[in-house]
């Protein structure tokens, strides 16, 4: 690693603690309704929303209704979404007359952005009008970021309650998170991208002829177009010269904010945030990869606040650090090992492995934005995962299959985080013959249920969804490299999917109705599977009596959990995935390394 590199980690840790505490605190007091300036800003604006909607704003609910709350919430989102997308064509917004999506690209594109997994099928200039994107998918962006928010304030109420019969109102939450931290955020962040050359307007697509003409061999074609063969069944081809080439506009800044602010990761455009009028400058390079932290870093200390004891908040984000610093240095090392192979060729080794890599970027500022959004649940990119090397690759998946609870999604990480903190209270009281307790609370069969069924959902998916992949002709029609690597992108596909993520190896032609179908399933199990029977612990939790603190109880705030908790994230997350993973990208490093 470069010394670029290490200042880079070191200066990204430094600026994401300093701001964690604060903003911690801020969502903490906007949750729990304490008096504070935002809340008398937009006090009227939130009173006026319970009026139209008819919403009780101090009736609370328990965790069945909560859940059913936020069930019904994202089904009307998914709808909304595919209905814009199948009619878009006769909508307004639309300059470059894009025609209306099929209904599996549809249902796929509405599945995934309702559940923050915002995995794209389909090429985001050349299919969504400009309504589909604002309207449709940046709206969601807002409330799927909402939804993960929401039930990891419910769980947090489970801990900090006792003998309750209610985790909260669903309504009141979606609104306030989304009025007083995502919008006013995004607003701000939406105008200094927009200093800083993200573009932000409702133009039609711009023909500009280049300064260079560009000129490449294509196959030529016969008069039924139909490509020309010569006497040995080659295909023939002509030099063809292309003097202009097509801008996309649109509205992408704004866009561009809640994608990152709320972990979603759905590009404006196909190559995400590697195209400059997505990410045009290193500073937003940096900023956008804070913002994806910036939420899941802050929820750990207010998950201390609520609960009335800061050291248990600051004891989880120390874990999801020292696992965060492990994989960015691993994949910044392996990223900055140059291919043997084409090291034989000449390319200098010091060079690294700067394939599918923009030079405004370089390896360690890709290697580590690759390494957080798939920490997180987000799926932007600002290079190629498909160009990494194995071991390089490896860290992303392996990023994803451990639940992306470091840090992870906005909520969603910290209460996946929350599940490992209560398997790992239950182990320890199985070593040492005690009932387990964690934060007062008993935890029993009931509990143990909903934790394995929240770990169990995930790897089922993922598993499943692979082998079923790869045993079927429309699975392995998508591959596009035989052998380990073809491999690799069925299971980085499937576990980006499950895991909400939304990242893809993009070696996979995954835009077909097989994949489009398969992956949906994965997606909403995924989320929701896991957010059922949290809200369930949550609301069990609540219901339960406090217990005193005695000699006999185990400090869950100290060094000894935190090594426990790792320990726990690594071998659960480890032991689900081995055998898969020594098919894909281990024995694939072992090729590569052995000139294979």
């Amino acid at each position: 690693m470069t010394n670029h590199a290490w200042l880079l980690l070191g200066a990204y840790l430094a600026i994401l603690l300093l701001v964690a505490k604060p903003f911690g605190i801020y969502i903490a007091n906007i949750m729990e309704g304490r008096p504070s300036l935002a809340l008398r800003l937009g006090g009227g604006t939130e009173s006026l929303l319970y009026r139209l909607c008819g919403i009780r704003k101090d009736e609370e609910m328990g965790w069945l209704n909560y859940a059913l709350a936020i069930l019904l919430f994202n089904v009307l989102g998914a709808l909304a979404v595919y209905g814009l997308q199948r009619l878009q064509l006769w909508l307004p917004l639309n300059p470059q007359a894009m025609t209306n999506v099929s209904p599996d690209s549809s249902f796929n594109t509405a599945v995934s952005f309702v559940t923050n997994t915002n995995w794209q099928g389909y090429v985001g200039e050349a299919t969504m009008s400009y309504l589909t994107q604002m309207l449709g998918l940046a709206v969601q962006n807002f409330f799927s970021a909402a939804t993960g928010i929401v039930v990891v304030i419910a769980l947090i109420r489970g801990f900090a309650r006792h003998t309750a019969k209610t985790i909260g109102n669903a309504w009141v939450d979606l609104t306030r998170i989304t009025l007083y931290v995502l919008l006013p955020i995004s607003l701000v962040y939406a105008v200094f991208l927009v200093g800083q050359g993200v573009i932000q307007n409702f133009d039609a697509y711009k023909d500009v002829t280049t300064v260079e003409v560009t000129k490449y061999d294509a196959p030529k074609l016969d008069a039924a177009g139909q490509p020309v063969k010569d006497a040995k069944g080659n295909a023939v081809t002509e030099t063809v010269s292309q003097p202009t080439q097509i801008l996309a506009m649109g509205p992408v800044a704004s866009q561009e904010a809640i994608k990152m602010l709320g972990t979603n990761g759905g590009g404006f455009f196909n190559a995400n945030s590697a195209h400059p009028f997505e990410n045009p400058t290193p500073l937003t390079n940096f900023i956008q990869m804070l913002s994806i932290f910036l939420i899941p870093a802050a929820l750990t200390l207010t998950f201390g606040r609520m609960v009335g004891d800061m050291r248990q908040g600051w004891a989880v984000l120390t874990t999801m650090t020292l696992l965060f610093v492990v994989m960015a240095v691993t994949a910044m090392y392996f990223e900055h090992q140059a291919n043997p192979l084409l090291t034989q060729l000449g390319v200098d080794p010091a060079m690294g492995n700067m394939e599918g890599k923009e030079t405004r970027f370089g390896i360690a500022d890709s290697g580590l934005f690759a390494t957080i959004t798939t920490l997180a649940s987000c799926g932007a990119v600002n290079a190629m995962h498909d160009s990494f090397t194995p071991m390089g690759g490896f860290v992303p998946l392996w990023n994803m299959m451990l639940g992306e609870v470091v840090f992870g999604g906005v909520g969603t990480g910290l209460y996946g985080m929350l599940v490992f903190a209560i398997m790992a209270v239950f182990i320890a009281g199985l070593m040492i013959g005690r009932t387990p307790e964690y934060l007062g609370k008993k935890i029993e069969a009931y509990e143990m249920k909903m934790v394995s069924i929240a770990i169990l959902v995930t790897p089922l998916l993922v598993l499943a969804g692979t082998a079923i992949a790869v045993m079927v002709d429309a699975g392995v029609a998508g591959i596009a490299n035989p052998g380990a690597h073809g491999f690799s992108e069925i299971l980085y596909a499937f576990t980006s999917a499950a895991n909400n993520n939304g990242s893809a190896f993009a070696g996979l032609s995954a835009n077909t109705p097989f994949y489009n179908v398969m992956l949906s399933i994965a997606m909403w199990f995924g989320r929701f599977g896991v957010i059922v029977p949290v809200l369930a612990l949550a609301g069990a939790l609540a219901a339960k009596k406090r217990i005193a603190v005695s000699a006999g109880t185990m400090p869950t705030h100290g060094p000894l959990f935190v090594v426990l908790l790792i320990g726990t994230v690594v071998l659960v997350g480890a032991l689900n995935y081995v055998p898969a993973l020594a098919l894909g990208p281990v024995v694939e490093h072992l090729m590569l390394w052995s000139g294979r």
